[in-house]
């Protein structure tokens, strides 16, 4: 028999893994000035990976909280234009310190979304990743650092803050593995919102590669 119908949908508030209503999407200090220093990987499919993760925010209705450090201070930039445009109206909370958990206007927003599951980006991967990452798991959330959109000083420290993250409990995943946790099953009818994300992705991707 032809299987065309979707599967029960699970609470999607109640549910293990990752639904539209049970997380938060957490994207800290991708700024030019940390671009400049990043090693670990390709400044464009960091970037790519970034912004897919902004494109499925967006198109599943998840809160984002967007952060930036030392814009206020006049000594960098905020956040760059590919992930502006995807989030226009998300505003920019800055801080002065590289723990963004430990700003309170920062942790309030977060707080208030009432989600206790945080899909995390952050550059670099070492600090202002690895830092809040860390404090929001001793305080009972489930952190899950977007592993392709992150980026550090070198492949060590890059890998190295994975290892402190994930042995603090921390659940890694990638963009598109995230789009697919949230989409979950192609026969239901928000199964789209994914497909369009992917249907830009893909000859994104292959654009970035061809370039070299």
């Amino acid at each position: 028999m032809a299987k065309t119908r979707p599967e029960p949908v699970r609470d999607p508030k109640t549910d293990h893994l990752l639904t539209p209503d049970n997380c938060v999407v957490v994207l800290i200090d991708y700024q030019p000035e940390q671009y400049s220093t990043i090693t670990s990987g390709s400044h464009d499919e960091i970037t790519l990976n970034a912004v897919a993760v902004c494109k499925l925010a967006a198109a599943y209705d998840i809160p984002v909280v967007l952060s930036t450090v030392g814009v206020d201070m006049g000594v960098n930039k905020g956040t760059i234009d590919a992930i502006r445009q995807v989030l226009p109206s998300v505003a920019e909370i800055d801080r002065t310190g590289v723990n963004s958990w430990e700003d309170e206007d920062f942790r309030k927003v977060v707080e208030a979304t009432g989600r206790r599951k945080v899909v995390i980006g952050g550059l670099w991967t070492e600090v202002c990743l690895a830092f809040p990452v860390l404090d929001m798991l001793a305080e009972g959330y489930e952190v899950y650092p977007v592993a392709d959109a992150v980026g550090g000083i070198s492949p060590v420290s890059h890998e190295r803050a994975f290892d402190r993250m994930i042995q603090a409990g921390a659940h890694p995943v990638t963009a598109i593995s995230f789009g697919s946790e949230l989409m979950r099953n192609w026969a239901r009818e928000s199964s789209d919102r994914f497909r369009k994300v992917l249907q830009w992705y893909f000859p994104e991707r292959r654009r970035i590669h061809a370039k070299g």
